[in-house]
C-alpha cells in the first residue's frame, strides 16, 4: 500500500523572519529612493565650517597643553621625591648601623640590653612611647632612637607623597592621550570637508589664505603707541621674528608655534619666564579691561574661555598664531571677542 506523505513545510518562525526581512528590503529602497541627496556646501560655507573646527581645535589644544604641563611637572616633583628617599633610606641605614654599633660594645662590656634588643628589631616607634622603656636606655641610646623614629616618618610621609602623585600623573597621562585624540579628531574632520571641495575652490581658499597672511604681515598700519615697558618692545620684537612661520597645536618654536607657545616663547627671549597655555598666562601681571589703555607687548586673550592669546601690536592689531592652516601674522582685534590684556 502506496504510503500519502505531506509535503514538508518551512518552520513559522523562518518564514515570518524572511518575511520581515524582505519588508524591511522594500522599506530601505523606498526611502533611499526618496531620500534627498545632501547639499553640496558652498566654499563659504566650507570655510565657516572648518574656521569653527579650528578653533574647537585650538580650545583642545591649550588642554593638551595643560596636561603636558602639569606631566612634566609632576614627573620633576616625582624625582625629586626618590631622590630624597633614596638619600634617607641611607641615612636611616647609618643610624641604624650607629646604634647596632652601640649595641655591640654595650654586649662586650656586659650583654645587650632586653629593651635594646626590641629597638633593633623593624620597628622600634612603639617602645619609644613607652616610658619604662626609656628608663631602660641610656641617654646616647634615646637620642639615636628618636633619630631613627624621626627619620622613619619622614621616609613613609615622602614615600606617601610620590604614591599620590604617580597616581596623578598617570590621570594626567590619560587626560593628554584624550586631548591630543580630540585636537587630531577636529583637524580630521575639518581636512574632510576641505577635501569635499573642488579642485578650483580648493585653489581659491588657499589663495585666500595666503592673501590674508601676505596682507597682515606687509600692509599693517600700528600706529605709534608706545611699548609696555623694556621687556615687553623686546617680547614683541621677539614676536615679529616669526612671523611667516606656521601654526601647529602644541609647538613652542622655534619653526612652528601655536598661540600661546607664541607668546611663552616671545617672553622668554626677552628674559621673562611666563606660563605655558593661554589660561595660567592670564592669571599673571596686571588686567587691562579697556582696549585704549593697551600698549605694544602686552598679552591680549580672547573668548570666554581664554582659549586664545596674542601680544597686542598697536592700532587694534594682534600679533598671533591664529590656527591650522595659518601662519603667525598680524590681524585686527575686532575679528574676535577680546576679554582683557595683562601687562607682564
Amino acid at each position: 500500500m502506496a504510503s500519502h506523505r505531506r509535503p514538508k513545510q518551512q518552520s513559522r518562525a523562518r518564514v515570518t523572519v524572511l518575511t520581515t526581512a524582505a519588508a524591511a528590503a522594500v522599506v530601505l529602497s523606498a526611502n533611499a529612493a526618496n531620500a534627498a541627496p545632501s547639499p553640496k556646501l558652498s566654499k563659504d560655507q566650507v570655510k565657516s565650517k572648518v574656521d569653527k573646527l579650528y578653533e574647537e581645535a585650538e580650545q583642545a589644544t591649550e588642554k593638551y597643553n595643560g596636561a603636558k604641563e602639569k606631566q612634566q611637572k609632576l614627573q620633576k616633583e616625582i624625582s625629586t621625591i626618590q631622590d630624597n628617599v633614596a638619600r634617607g633610606q641611607e641615612d636611616l641605614n647609618k643610624l641604624r648601623d650607629g646604634l647596632g654599633s652601640l649595641a655591640t660594645a654595650q654586649y662586650r662590656d656586659g650583654g645587650i640590653d632586653p629593651s635594646v634588643q626590641l629597638f633593633l628589631s623593624s620597628n622600634p616607634d612603639d617602645y619609644l612611647d613607652k616610658a619604662s622603656t626609656l628608663d631602660q636606655l641610656s641617654g646616647q641610646q634615646v637620642d639615636a632612637l628618636r633619630k631613627i623614629q624621626d627619620k622613619q616618618r619622614e621616609l613613609a610621609q615622602e614615600r606617601s607623597e610620590a604614591t599620590e602623585k604617580l597616581k596623578d600623573l598617570s590621570a594626567t597621562r590619560t587626560e593628554l592621550g584624550n586631548k591630543k585624540k580630540e585636537v587630531q579628531a577636529k583637524l580630521a574632520e575639518a581636512q574632510k570637508i576641505l577635501n569635499s571641495l573642488t579642485a578650483k575652490e580648493k585653489a581659491d581658499l588657499a589663495a585666500q589664505q595666503q592673501r590674508a597672511d601676505r596682507s597682515s604681515s606687509q600692509r599693517v598700519n600700528l600706529g605709534d603707541a608706545p611699548p609696555a615697558s623694556g621687556r615687553a618692545a623686546a617680547a614683541f620684537a621677539a614676536a615679529q621674528g616669526q612671523i611667516g612661520k606656521p601654526y601647529v597645536y602644541g609647538a613652542t618654536g622655534p619653526s612652528s608655534f601655536d598661540c600661546s607657545g607664541l607668546t611663552s616663547y616671545a617672553y622668554a627671549q626677552a628674559g621673562v619666564s611666563i606660563p605655558r597655555t593661554s589660561e595660567e598666562q592670564a592669571t599673571i601681571g596686571t588686567r587691562i579691561y579697556n582696549q585704549s589703555d593697551l600698549k605694544v607687548g602686552d598679552l591680549v586673550f580672547f573668548y570666554g574661555d581664554i582659549h586664545h592669546v596674542g601680544l597686542y601690536a598697536g592700532n587694534g592689531q594682534v600679533l598671533h598664531a591664529p590656527h591650522t592652516g595659518a601662519v603667525v601674522r598680524y590681524e585686527a582685534m575686532s575679528d574676535m571677542p577680546f576679554q582683557f590684556g595683562v601687562r607682564v
